[in-house]
């Protein structure tokens, strides 16, 4: 009985930093055509998430709170599909920091995984953004969603640099701990819970994911007829919720969970 309980547990976090690292690795050295195909992938779930999302809060009288949180549950779908289905992730692959910090993998090994995930992703994204635009989705409930999906845009471009930074690491502290969660679970159920929670969170308070925003903007700026999303704004959120992403990622998450976990094995 002890030893099915124990089986049945989560990994605990030093176990879990341990398996990080050791993806780490793994993903350091996967062969490019793979990274960018799985990054494809990536690109598109979170994509689809993001879709889901906008649907599901369109023309809604549930108000702010209960609105975002069911577009939250909604979103999670895209983190979901990656960790599960696999594939690989721009901010989830932010924690492969680890596995650089104990010298396992080199600078340019970490640059290359992270170069070949955006533009995947980025790929990807825009790829779903053709598919969604050709099959009509915006024109639901009287175009209402169409109307959502620009004023998400309009919203995203309008946000200072500040604001646009700030989001960006906050987002990917909450998306790195959903991995993390999901990388001590031992099954299926337990992984899609441990998502669940972080990735909704980020989507209720408003913090921005660079990959999903790179269907959000292009797709918003596509449907946009009045000019309300601004191009350069958008650019500027792409740029700047990216390196925020990267900041949240590998010093919030990776950095404090090596000193705490890791530094004393690799002294």
């Amino acid at each position: 009985m002890d030893t099915n309980q124990q089986v049945s547990d989560a990994y605990p976090p030093t176990e879990i930093a341990r398996k990080v690292e050791k993806i780490g690795v793994t993903k350091a050295r996967l062969d490019t055509l793979s990274v960018l195909v799985l990054s494809v992938l990536a690109g598109a779930f979170i994509s689809l998430g993001a879709l889901f999302y906008a649907v599901v809060v369109t023309d809604t009288s549930l108000g702010f709170g209960v609105t975002r949180l069911l577009g939250g549950v909604s979103f999670s779908l895209g983190l979901i599909l990656v960790v599960v289905a696999g594939a690989e992730l721009f901010t989830g692959n932010n924690l492969i920091a680890m596995a650089w910090a104990s010298g396992l993998i080199r600078t340019r090994d970490v640059l290359r995984s992270w170069l070949l995930t955006y533009i995947g992703n980025a790929v990807g994204c825009v790829g779903t953004v053709v598919l969604v635009a050709w099959s009509g989705i915006d024109t639901l409930a009287n175009d209402a969603v169409g109307r959502t999906v620009v004023d998400i845009a309009r919203s995203k471009s309008g946000l200072s640099m500040s604001e646009a930074f700030a989001r960006g690491i906050l987002c990917n502290v909450l998306v790195c701990l959903a991995v993390w969660l999901a990388i001590g679970a031992r099954s299926v159920t337990d992984k899609i819970m441990a998502i669940l929670f972080p990735v909704t969170a980020f989507v209720v308070m408003g913090f921005e994911h660079s990959v999903a925003n790179w269907f959000f903007l292009p797709y918003g700026f596509f449907l946009d007829s009045q000019g309300l999303v601004s191009l350069s704004g958008a650019l500027q959120n792409l740029l700047l919720v990216s390196a925020g992403n990267i900041v949240g990622g590998t010093l919030l998450v990776s950095g404090v969970y090596w000193i705490a976990y890791l530094r004393r094995e690799r002294i």
